[in-house]
């Protein structure tokens, strides 16, 4: 029996904020951990969808970065499911892909995300966005 990867538990945060990273890219996952935990929040990982939602039964975070292109769910359709769930209506969503389109775009916001940032993207721009959706300076 094969045992699957969990989801990394998060550490204590400067101010309390908890972010939950989903991306199956081991350097993004790494380049985010650095960039979330240096800004100050405790990060919690997650490498697919299924693990997504198992992190977020354990301890909702009070925010996602979410990939959309992943193995076991999507990103469309992790957003999806936190949106129909009422445990989750604290948690805020920003999907981070390469899939640029505007309809992309216009779906991951229409199934409940907060923002939508494509890949590359710039670290400062996305820390700020991360800090003004959860109240922090």
């Amino acid at each position: 029996m094969r045992e699957e990867p969990m989801a990394t538990p998060a550490p204590a945060a400067a101010h309390g904020k908890r972010i939950l990273v989903v991306d199956d890219e081991p350097n993004i996952v790494m380049s985010l951990q650095f960039l979330m935990t240096k800004a100050g929040f405790a990060v919690e990982i997650a490498r697919n969808g299924r693990e997504a939602i198992e992190a977020l039964e354990r301890v909702p975070p009070d925010l996602l970065l979410l990939d959309v292109m992943m193995p076991e769910f999507d990103g469309y359709v992790v957003c999806e499911r936190i949106r129909q769930d009422r445990r989750w209506d604290g948690t805020r969503i920003v999907m981070l892909t390469a899939r640029g389109r505007e309809a992309e775009r216009a779906r991951g916001l229409a199934l409940g995300a907060d923002d939508y940032v494509t890949k590359p993207f710039s670290t400062r721009v996305l820390v700020e966005k991360v800090k003004s959706l959860l109240g922090v300076e």
